[in-house]
């Protein structure tokens, strides 16, 4: 059994370069730079001169613990080399946040006329890019044009953006990505150097867990919260999948900052049976990360039941094996990963359905352990193929677990 260390668990001692452009997302991005720092990066920044009308080089300074460069220093000989050659030979990673439409054209032309283009060009790592403006402006042929370029370079990682209130007072399409949403893109790319790996690749992925009535307010159900299936998700997202995500009664919270995907909202088992089904065809993979109920009540009331009227016990029906069912569909060109969450011995459990659910692998991860599990911001496992091969990944976010799943799956099943 190989073990299988957890590769990024912070961005400690990753140099990572932020370019502030101009806009009133500017402020989003001191929480970027804190939390890095905090994390263990070297953070540099440069800041625009528009940039400089909403955060100050003192804020940037101060949260980065290093001095904030400006185009006033890019002018000044005070540098053993030039400034623009040293910051891009230094860089493992560029963000640029917020970026303008008129930086956007410059990245697209190859122009150099300040300290951030003159960057760019002087470096050869990968540049994350989270643009925001007005929806006008976004929405304009010649800025489409530009961003569709701009994301045919494979250096460059374009991120989408949100829909919602700007500061024009208008609702629409132009604000920027999170916080969280960047930092989850910059850690996948530290992983992956920015290749797309998983481009022209279909991934269908299950989360959560599904709730069986009994009546309106009382049901079976477990403590999943679909945490390792949105990690999952996002992932295979940032490695260029197109990712279908069924999602069994997870919180609004814990989706509002999903990148774009197509997301199915199911309650049942009934009901993610019927959707898993349906996009299982066009899948090239698929990830059964839900946990599903395996019995549900034989009869649900349409009201409420009083105490006093509860029955002295529940008749109970099995549903639908999903993923055994998946199994006996599954094309040879297809995967299917399942996932068994156990305590005691992972391992005998997980062996049994991986091969009596014809499965092409299957991730066993314990769940009578602290901060291992439903519910937690950290798992582990051990990723289990059909031809026998086991491989420990210690614990680690589930996020940095969801990447290491993803490499076994390329390394030991394509």
């Amino acid at each position: 059994m190989t073990n299988h260390k957890g590769f990024l668990e912070s961005f400690k001692d990753k140099k990572i370069l932020i370019c502030v452009g101009g806009g009133i997302a500017a402020y989003k991005v001191c929480t970027v730079i804190s939390q890095l720092f905090q994390q263990g990066a070297q953070v540099e920044v440069i800041l625009t001169d528009s940039a400089q009308q909403f955060i100050t080089p003192l804020t940037v300074s101060t949260l980065a613990r290093k001095q904030a460069y400006t185009d006033a220093d890019f002018w000044q000989p005070i540098h053993p080399r030039p400034l623009h050659i040293s910051l891009g030979e230094w860089a493992d990673l560029i963000l640029i946040a917020p970026l303008t439409a008129n930086t956007l054209a410059k990245l697209v032309y190859g122009m150099a006329d300040n300290l951030l283009t003159n960057t760019i060009l002087a470096s050869n790592c990968p540049v994350v890019v989270a643009p925001a403006m007005n929806t006008e402006m976004w929405l304009q042929e010649s800025v489409k044009a530009n961003w569709t370029k701009l994301g045919q370079n494979n250096r460059f990682i374009p991120l989408h953006t949100n829909t919602g209130l700007l500061a024009c007072d208008r609702t629409g399409q132009g604000r920027m990505a999170e916080p969280e949403e960047i930092i989850a893109a910059l850690e996948s790319v530290i992983h992956t150097g920015g290749k797309k790996d998983l481009k022209d690749k279909n991934v269908l992925i299950s989360t959560g867990g599904t709730r069986e009535f009994f009546d309106p307010v009382r049901f079976i159900g477990n403590p999943s919260t679909g945490k390792m299936g949105i990690a999952l998700a996002m992932a295979c997202h940032h490695r260029g999948a197109k990712v279908t995500l069924v999602g069994a009664n997870v919180a609004p919270e814990l989706l509002k900052n999903l990148p774009p995907l197509q997301l199915i909202d199911v309650t049942t088992a009934e009901e993610m049976e019927k959707a898993m089904v349906n996009n299982f065809s066009t899948s090239n993979w698929t990830i059964m990360a839900a946990a599903v109920a395996d019995v549900k009540p034989r009869e649900c009331y349409k009201t409420k039941l009083g105490k006093a009227n509860l029955p002295p016990y529940i008749e109970l029906d099995t549903v639908t094996d999903i993923v055994a069912k998946l199994g006996k569909m599954k094309q040879p060109e297809q995967l299917l990963i399942g996932f068994a969450a156990q305590t005691g011995d992972i391992v005998t459990p997980a062996l049994d359905k991986l091969t009596r659910k014809r499965l092409s692998a299957i991730v066993a991860n314990p769940i009578d352990k602290i901060n291992v599990g439903f519910g937690t911001d950290t798992n582990e496992a051990i990723f289990i193929t059909a031809d026998g091969q086991k491989t420990t990944l210690q614990p680690s976010s589930k996020f940095s677990l969801s990447h290491q799943i993803i490499d076994l799956i390329l390394g030991q099943l394509v």
